[in-house]
């Protein structure tokens, strides 16, 4: 009953946190095509590309990916292959979710851990983009909060899985 509850409490709080990422994602989503339809407009009608579009647009992705991830690992929506379930029995689905979220809680790991480390490189020798000189370790640091958002989540599904003895989808 209590690993229920902190499971329910857990599942709230990230729940929560990932929509508001993925709300935030949404909007960078919505700027950059905003941002890329100006910078279109500017070259063809106008013949003045906007300076450091390419920079802007790689760097609002790199956000909108990263922050979405969680939300999307949340609600499931990742690209599942299933094509073995029929050949493997519900204890093969079962050690197939334990044995991918664990895989993926140690890959991400290491992503968050690469990722603080580079936010405070990027921020100690004030790394910059080249043409606009916009300061990186924010994105290293969206990387690391995307990421370690990712693996709470991954974590709240992994548990109750080991203790049910059940797959996900059962």
């Amino acid at each position: 009953m209590a690993v229920a509850n902190v499971k329910g409490a857990l599942s709230v709080t990230t729940d929560r946190a990932s929509y508001v990422l993925a709300v935030i994602a949404a909007v960078l989503l919505l700027s950059m095509v905003v941002v890329l339809a100006a910078g279109v407009s500017a070259r063809y009608f106008f013949a003045n590309p906007i300076l450091g579009l390419n920079e802007i647009v790689q760097l609002n992705a790199v956000a909108l990916v990263m922050l979405a991830l969680p939300y999307a690992t949340a609600s499931g929506v990742h690209v599942r292959a299933d094509i073995f379930d029929p050949f493997i029995t519900r204890w093969g689905r079962f050690a197939g979710d334990l044995v991918t979220r664990a895989i993926s809680i140690v890959a991400l790991w290491q992503l968050v851990d690469r990722a603080w480390w580079k936010a405070l490189d990027a921020h100690e020798f004030e790394d910059v983009t080249n043409m606009l000189e916009l300061p990186l370790w924010p994105f290293y640091g969206l990387i690391g909060l995307g990421m370690a958002l990712c693996i709470a989540v991954l974590a709240i599904q992994f548990l109750p899985i080991l203790i049910s003895g059940r797959p996900e989808n059962e």
